[in-house]
C-alpha cells in the first residue's frame, strides 16, 4: 500500500480494490471518552464535552505533527463530527491545511482515517464496487469486489471526502446516500443494504461552497445543488493562520531561520494571498509553499534563489514583476526578475 502524509491512506480507483482486504477494522470501537478541554485546550473557551477515542492506534490512523497549531473554531467542529456523528465540511482556500487539519484531529483520538481524492478520475464504480473476474482451481468466477463507500462505512473509519466540489454528478449522488440521517447503502446489484458501523464518520474538504467556479479561481469545480449542500451538518471556514501563528509553525520546521527572517517571509505570503483574491496573480504561498522555501533556503543558504524556486518559477511572466514588488516591501531589497 501506499501511505501518504504519515500512514493516512489515500486511494483512487482501483488501489482500494487490491487493499483493502489485508486491513481488517471491523472489530474496533472506540473504548474510552476524553475531555474537550483536556484533550484539546486549544478549545477551552467552548463548552466542554466528551469525545470517543481509541486506545491504540492502527496503520490507518494518522502520525502527530507536534508543530501542527489547530485552529479552535475548526477544531471544535470536526471535533463535533467525531462525538456526535455530524457530517462535517470544511471550506477554505487551497493550502489551508482542511485535510491536514481533519488528520491531525482525528490522530490525537487515535481514529483511523480514509481518504478519497473526488477529482475527475474517480467513477461511481470506484466508489460502490463491481464485478472481478478471478480463476480458482482452474475455473473463472465472478465475484463483487467492494469499493470505497461500502468498505469504510462497515469500519470504524473517518472517510475525508477532499475536494469534495470538485466530484461529478454520478459520484456526488453515491456520496448524498450517505450523507441521511440513517447513512444506510442499497446495492441493488447486490440486493443488500449495508447499514454503517458505529463508529463511521464522515468528513468533506471544499474550496468552495457549492456555487462552483464564480470568481474563476477554481476551475474544474462543479455546481453543487441545495439538496447536496443541505445535508452537511455543519460547515465551517478555515482560512490562512494568523502571523504569529504561522510563525511557529514555519520556524518549528526550519528553526535555523531567525525571527525577523520568518516574519518577513510571512508577509509577502499575505501579500501574495491578497493578490491572489483580488485577481492580480493566478496562485499563492500556502503555508506549505512557505515551509518550502525555508527548507529550500537551509539547502541553498540563499533566499532568493530559494523562493524562485518555490513560488516564483510557478508564476505568469507578467505576475512575476508584482511579485518582485511583494518581495521588496517586504526585505527592503531588489529583486531580480528572470523573464523566462
Amino acid at each position: 500500500m501506499e501511505y501518504i502524509s504519515q500512514h493516512i491512506k489515500t486511494f483512487k480507483g482501483k488501489e482500494m480494490a487490491e487493499h483493502a482486504s489485508s486491513i481488517d477494522l471491523m472489530g474496533l470501537q472506540p473504548e474510552k471518552w476524553v475531555s474537550l478541554h483536556a484533550a484539546f485546550p486549544e478549545c477551552r473557551s467552548f463548552a466542554d464535552f466528551e469525545i470517543p477515542a481509541f486506545n491504540q492506534t492502527s496503520e490507518l490512523v494518522p502520525g502527530t505533527d507536534p508543530s501542527y497549531q489547530l485552529n479552535p473554531e475548526a477544531t471544535l467542529a470536526i471535533l463535533a463530527g467525531f462525538a456526535f456523528n455530524r457530517r462535517v465540511m470544511l471550506q477554505g482556500m487551497h493550502g489551508t491545511g482542511k485535510s491536514t487539519h481533519i488528520e491531525q484531529v482525528a490522530a490525537r483520538l487515535n481514529w483511523p482515517c480514509l481518504r478519497i481524492n473526488l477529482d475527475g478520475q474517480i467513477t461511481r464504480m470506484d466508489l460502490i464496487g463491481k464485478d472481478v473476474i478471478s480463476l480458482e482451481d482452474g475455473k473463472q468466477i465472478t465475484r463483487f469486489q467492494e469499493g470505497l463507500v461500502p468498505w469504510s462505512l462497515q469500519r470504524p473509519v473517518a472517510l475525508i471526502l477532499d475536494e469534495y466540489d470538485a466530484g461529478q454528478p454520478d459520484v456526488m449522488f453515491v456520496i448524498q446516500r450517505m450523507l441521511e440521517r440513517e447513512g444506510r447503502l442499497t446495492l441493488l446489484d447486490q440486493n443488500r443494504v449495508i447499514n454503517p458501523n458505529p463508529a463511521f464518520r464522515i468528513f468533506a474538504t471544499s474550496n468552495t461552497v457549492g456555487l462552483g467556479n464564480w470568481n474563476g479561481l477554481y476551475q474544474g469545480t462543479q455546481l453543487l445543488n441545495h439538496g447536496q449542500m443541505d445535508r452537511w451538518d455543519i460547515v465551517a471556514a478555515l482560512n490562512y493562520l494568523e502571523p504569529e501563528e504561522e510563525e511557529k509553525i514555519l520556524l518549528a520546521k526550519v528553526p535555523e531561520l531567525t525571527t525577523e527572517t520568518a516574519s518577513q517571509m510571512i508577509a509577502l505570503a499575505n501579500l501574495t494571498r491578497k493578490g491572489f483574491e483580488t485577481g492580480d496573480i493566478s496562485t499563492l504561498m500556502s503555508t506549505r509553499t512557505l515551509i518550502t522555501w525555508g527548507e529550500n533556503w537551509r539547502i541553498f543558504k540563499n533566499l532568493q534563489l530559494s523562493f524562485n524556486l518555490a513560488f516564483v518559477n510557478k508564476c505568469e511572466t507578467e505576475e512575476k514583476i508584482l511579485v518582485a514588488e511583494y518581495y521588496q516591501r517586504c526585505f527592503a531589497v531588489e529583486f531580480p526578475i528572470n523573464p523566462n
